[in-house]
């Protein structure tokens, strides 16, 4: 079966009339950007952000928390993880949803933090310049409509390995290869359905256009709660 643009099926605009489609991808072509096929601008928008970030690859997610989710799928994440005590609810959630043990410390931390003892890192409040932390650490970035870039819901994950890349495409659009139909797809994995849509895609470049390089970070170790005290996580 022949493959129309070699990557993508036709994009199924549905049945909406104009006035209630999204306007993003058409803001994106207005704004200069081109694009053959709406997923475009999902691989321009990990580009983009790679760049600014200083990563070799970036992959778009639904959100952070299931980068974080699938970062530990990948590395295969076993035993206890230990974060800070005082950070958002749904880091610990996925340590748990990814059959690993959470252990607390106190920590102060401002903008990014690490999950020890991986090479995982939860930036969600943090955006700047040049912030991947480099070498084989995995990174996550939250596009909630808090932060930097507030798309509304989303994240990224940015890598040097060309390996996590890959793996990370395939686990986050349900162990598609987006190169074949869906009909002639033999599933490389039992993925999982966490990625970004053309829509939010094309609304982070926009939105990366008008935000400067440096910005504060948006959340620290004073801005959460602590988890330790919360009978969820008592052992």
């Amino acid at each position: 079966m022949e493959i129309p643009n070699k990557k993508y099926t036709i994009w199924p605009v549905g049945k909406l009339p104009k006035n209630l489609q999204r306007p993003e991808l058409d803001q994106l072509k207005e704004a200069g950007y081109e694009w053959n096929d709406p997923r475009d601008a999902i691989e321009m928008f990990e580009k983009k952000v790679a760049k600014f970030a200083g990563s070799k690859y970036a992959v778009a997610i639904d959100c952070c928390s299931h980068g974080l989710f699938l970062c530990m799928k990948y590395l295969k994440c076993k035993d206890t993880i230990t974060i800070p005590k005082h950070t958002y609810i749904s880091t610990p959630a996925q340590i748990v949803h990814a059959g690993c043990d959470v252990e607390f410390e106190d920590l102060e931390w401002s903008g990014i933090y690490q999950l020890k003892p991986y090479p995982i890192w939860d930036g969600a409040v943090r955006w700047q310049k040049d912030m991947f932390v480099g070498g084989d650490n995995l990174q996550v970035v939250s596009f909630q409509i808090k932060k930097r870039v507030p798309i509304g819901r989303g994240g990224m994950i940015m890598t040097d390995s060309k390996e996590a890349y890959d793996w990370l495409k395939f686990a986050s659009y349900d162990g598609r290869d987006l190169n074949k139909y869906y009909a002639d797809d033999d599933f490389k994995m039992v993925g999982w359905h966490f990625y970004m849509t053309p829509e939010d895609a094309a609304r982070g470049i926009l939105l990366m256009d008008q935000i400067p390089d440096f910005n504060e970070d948006t959340g620290h170790s004073n801005t959460y709660s602590d988890l330790s005290s919360k009978q969820i996580f008592k052992k």
